[in-house]
């Protein structure tokens, strides 16, 4: 009997993972006005995930758009398609094979390891092992906890110093389903540790300066997207009276909170949340970059996918006062990033260089005096777009670390 229920359980825990079978993503080319109408009335009449815009609000002419279409609606995309003579390419064509071909199904290995797609509970092991192992460079703090009750911890790497160093803040996963960004924040981790002391520029950096590390922003969700649901994208905060979970956190800070590129429609992908910070996750880093303002002279957020660094102002089309500064390190950065594999990125203001998108954390950083804000959209421009298979992992990672500490050093050398 016993036997009989656990398989009854693991079919059930088995039963509630959401499917892909028979999906696909579409690129839809608009270069017609009557094409945006199309696109957009194709999102109020069936359910469509965005993938890149982020809503059917930020979709405009000779704008890519990728979307993935479950396979029930199918045929009526074909046919809207076919009757309005739209370009368009299938980017993938089936979305759970996808899904599955993403990990490289080696068996787990005994150490941590930092070219797959860590679960929650392994990349929570790893802060608390990596934390004792390495006392005299890493501390650690909570700095509050998730809707679900999960710790957020920061790391702080950094030469411990009687005094405070000024510091740069960088967090990973703010989008659950953007597993490549995680991944970075440790991989980040793990290259300070192991060129500390070899590496000249690391070295003098955690000499004079902390960095900050979130690896998880938005803990529930990616846990989320692990055991439920892989493209879950929002926080997992539940309000009584709405059956709609979540808001999304990169829309819930605030500057030009809910006004461009936000829905105030609780089920919406891009919801802006109840109240600028309704949301925990970001009311805790928040709170965190608010008490430790006068040191924090960088935040850098890891997004993906389209490769791209972006840097304010994303709420408004109006340039930022440190504007031709800011790119001309996303520049330098950028031309970092290329020289190692020759993956080109797009730099300059979000607004104008994607869309507009209110309530963003670089924005709303940049707004409370933190100069350097940047943020990164890591691979690739869409051929796997979220589902970046694990083999990419290590080139990504290699490869944005040259822009990270290009910008670090240009933080360095200006503080202010």
């Amino acid at each position: 009997m016993k036997v009989l229920l656990f398989f009854g359980f693991v079919a059930f825990a088995l039963a509630d993972v959401t499917r892909f079978d028979g999906e696909k993503v579409f690129r839809l080319k608009p270069r017609l006005d009557e094409h945006v109408i199309i696109i957009k009335d194709l999102a109020q009449s069936i359910d469509v995930d965005f993938w890149s815009p982020e809503s059917s609000e930020q979709v405009t002419v000779d704008i890519d758009v990728d979307i993935r279409v479950p396979a029930m609606y199918l045929d009526i995309v074909y046919t809207t398609l076919g009757q309005s003579d739209m370009e368009h390419e299938i980017l993938i064509e089936e979305v759970q094979s996808a899904v599955d071909g993403q990990s490289d199904s080696k068996g787990s290995p005994r150490a941590h390891s930092y070219t797959k797609y860590n679960t929650w509970s392994e990349i929570e092991a790893w802060i608390s092992s990596i934390s004792s192992s390495n006392p005299s460079l890493i501390s650690k703090q909570v700095i509050g906890n998730t809707y679900e009750g999960r710790p957020m911890t920061v790391i702080k790497l950094g030469n411990k110093s009687g005094s405070t160093k000024p510091a740069i803040f960088l967090d990973c996963g703010i989008h659950a389903r953007e597993w490549i960004s995680p991944a970075f924040c440790q991989w980040f981790v793990k290259e300070a540790l192991s060129t500390y002391g070899s590496d000249s520029q690391m070295t003098s950096l955690l000499n004079q300066m902390d960095v900050f590390v979130l690896p998880v922003f938005n803990i529930d969700g990616y846990d989320y997207t692990h055991k439920s649901n892989r493209m879950w994208r929002k926080t997992r905060s539940r309000r009584s009276g709405s059956s709609c979970v979540g808001a999304d956190p990169n829309r819930n800070f605030d500057a030009g909170w809910c006004t461009l590129g936000a829905s105030s429609n609780p089920c919406s992908d891009t919801f802006c949340g109840y109240s600028p910070e309704s949301e925990i996750e970001v009311k805790n880093v928040a709170d965190f970059i608010r008490r430790n303002k006068s040191n924090i002279k960088a935040y850098i957020t890891i997004h993906s996918y389209s490769q791209l660094l972006l840097f304010p102002y994303s709420y408004t089309y109006d340039l930022a006062a440190d504007h031709s500064e800011l790119l001309k390190v996303a520049e330098g950065a950028s031309a970092a990033l290329r020289s190692l594999y020759g993956t080109a990125y797009t730099s300059g203001p979000g607004a104008t260089t994607i869309y507009p998108a209110a309530g963003g954390s670089d924005d709303w950083a940049y707004d409370l005096g933190v100069k350097y804000s940047y943020t990164f959209e890591l691979r690739d421009t869409g051929r796997y777009g979220f589902l970046l298979p694990e083999s990419q992992i290590k080139p990504t990672c290699e490869e944005t670390m040259l822009a990270v500490k290009y910008i670090a050093a240009h933080v360095q050398k200006n503080l202010y």
